[in-house]
């Protein structure tokens, strides 16, 4: 018994102070004012704004019915599904057995970690659930700083440089791309180059590319590719099929990993036992690429791109910095040119300024702090996502020319608006 409560009250240390994840957090805050009667621009929780597609949806519907527990590591007929689309899309060779299956892929990274024991190397700035995912468990993070001239991308020299004083730790590190929070990608160069040092030191990649599918051209490639052995996929659907409430994560491994999945599997049997039958049914449908998906993906990246770059206009016309963006739908604008008239106005954190604007403007975003960088960094994450997504949708299907400024301010007003609100209230610092 003694052993029990050190053992809880261990786990209490990690917990102690840990607030809610801060996306699900600025979600719950938004929501409360609304209920208040307040008018609030949700571009804090970054959800997917397009419906789920009708072709899926139907699937779900035929299945139902269907209740039994399924395998552990996934439904036989989805992992197979998911390794044919890694074939098609990438030209990576998996088979159903290297596939595991969980309730969205947030489960499968802490499962991971609960699996691996290492040190967590971050990019900064990384989404908000790694770290703290990490801090449950007990695990050594390490932040990799990360720069505003290299478009927040990690670079292969610091990498290694953090790595060479400990050649044989062994490590985990996750990359993120597209983006959140920055909405960037790696070039095939630089993949190439971190592939290099990643195998030069055994490290893990977990390569989260649960955004893949949402580079606004539509030319995503995995570091995969080019460091098979060495590097996990993580993927679902939540993000490109719009289904983040069915909670379907995919875990892809390299066969010299087999030992890991299994691992994950055995800690996945003592918790969630196997996602839901009727989700994992319906997802076969979603991994087949056809016509119908293709077509939905299409129209889906042409409105974020078309989004995306008026955001980046507007803002670097009034001194937010911002690079262009690559893919999914969030933006890291960087205030910092603008510090002397927010601090005349006792904004000196990113946090204040993000407070500040909610309460002039009804605008919610999250400070950067919240995905690693520094506090008086004056960097903030914004997802661009507040909109009706299946009127958006509908209409692109019947706009054959390009998705112009009209189009955005008829079907995504509530993020106009909300961009133009933010433009507003810099220009009258």
């Amino acid at each position: 018994m003694e052993k029990n409560a050190l053992m809880c009250e261990s786990m209490n240390l990690n917990l102690r102070g840990m607030p809610l994840s801060a996306t699900l957090n600025i979600n719950e805050k938004s929501n409360e004012m609304i209920a208040q009667g307040k008018k609030v621009y949700k571009l804090g929780l970054g959800q997917a704004p397009f419906p789920v597609p009708d072709v899926v949806v139907e699937e779900l519907k035929k299945n139902a019915h269907k209740k039994d527990y399924l395998p552990v590591k996934g439904l036989y007929e989805l992992r197979d599904a998911v390794a044919k689309y890694y074939k098609l899309s990438q030209d990576l060779d998996y088979t159903a057995d290297d596939i595991l299956i969980g309730p969205g892929s947030k489960e499968l990274m802490f499962i991971l970690q609960v699996v691996f024991y290492g040190e967590l190397l971050l990019p900064a700035p990384s989404w908000v659930s790694y770290a703290p995912q990490a801090s449950i468990l007990g695990r050594k993070i390490s932040w990799i700083e990360t720069y505003e001239e290299n478009d927040w991308l990690l670079m292969p020299d610091d990498l290694d440089s953090h790595c060479k004083n400990d050649p044989n730790a062994p490590r985990v590190i996750i990359l993120n791309y597209p983006n959140n929070p920055t909405g960037k990608t790696y070039p095939k160069e630089l993949l190439k180059e971190l592939a290099e040092v990643a195998r030069k030191y055994g490290i893990i990649v977990l390569s989260d590319e649960i955004y893949g599918e949402l580079n606004h051209d539509g030319n995503h490639v995995s570091i995969a590719r080019y460091y098979p052995e060495g590097t996990i996929i993580s993927s679902g659907l939540s993000k490109w099929c719009g289904a983040g409430g069915w909670r379907l994560g995919t875990f892809a491994f390299p066969k010299n990993l087999k030992w890991l999945l299994d691992g994950m599997a055995t800690v996945a049997s003592e918790t969630f036992t196997a996602v839901s039958a009727p989700i994992q049914f319906a997802s076969i449908r979603a991994f087949n690429f056809d016509d119908a998906i293709n077509i939905y993906l299409k129209h889906s990246r042409r409105i974020l791109k078309a989004l995306g770059m008026y955001i980046y206009n507007h803002f670097n016309a009034v001194g937010i910095r911002v690079p262009k963006p690559d893919g999914a739908f969030y933006f890291l604008p960087n205030y910092s040119e603008l510090r002397d008239r927010l601090e005349k106005h006792n904004i000196t954190t990113s946090s204040k300024l993000c407070d500040a604007v909610l309460n002039d403007t009804g605008v919610a975003f999250l400070p950067g702090s919240d995905f690693g960088r520094d506090e008086h960094e004056f960097t903030t994450r914004i997802a661009y996502v507040d909109f009706d997504g299946e009127k958006a949708l509908k209409a692109a299907y019947d706009k054959k020319d390009e998705i112009d400024e009209e189009f955005l301010k008829t079907y995504c007003s509530n993020t106009i608006v909300s961009v133009d609100k933010i433009c507003d209230w810099v220009k009258a610092l």
